[in-house]
């Protein structure tokens, strides 16, 4: 999303008296950062909790270690229970975890090689789940996925919001 449209995007949230929020672990913040770059974002982003390791994901977003033994820190079960303990923790309208495999090393498999990228959001009393496979070095995997969650904002926006 070029300034233009990002800001378009805050507007629109801003408009319609939308916060958000962000749980981030492989993005590591850049979705915040990229997100206060827009106009408006002040009114708009309650705030982002970089959640990197297992330990932060249990301690300040109160995702399960049995969960995190069974399925990973990099997964869709964990990245909903991120989900869940942002919306508790902060309340936006729309809340936004992410997670993922950004190199090698962590619980990459044939079936989830690195780049597999899962994002969680809960709006209107809605949730929804993604899963994504980027490819790249790292820090072009965290950028795609930074631009993938704009897109689904103003998805989100478009198809529940627009009254």
């Amino acid at each position: 999303m070029n300034q233009t449209e990002l800001t378009q995007l805050m507007m629109s949230l801003k408009d319609k008296e939308l916060t958000v929020a962000f749980a981030e672990s492989c993005t590591a913040g850049m979705l915040a950062s990229e997100f206060v770059k827009a106009k408006g974002s002040s009114d708009v982003l309650l705030g982002s909790a970089v959640v990197y390791q297992p330990e932060a994901k249990k301690k300040l977003l109160g995702v399960k270690q049995e969960t995190l033994d069974l399925y990973t820190a990099e997964s869709q079960q964990v990245t909903n229970e991120m989900v869940m303990g942002l919306k508790k923790l902060l309340g936006a309208k729309i809340s936004i975890a992410t997670t993922g495999l950004a190199g090698e090393g962590a619980s990459e498999t044939p079936e989830k090689p690195v780049g597999t990228m899962f994002v969680s959001m809960l709006y209107d009393g809605k949730a929804e789940e993604f899963r994504e496979v980027f490819k790249g070095n790292s820090e072009s995997m965290r950028k795609q996925l930074t631009e993938y969650v704009f897109q689904k904002i103003q998805g989100v926006l478009d198809q529940h919001y627009s009254r």
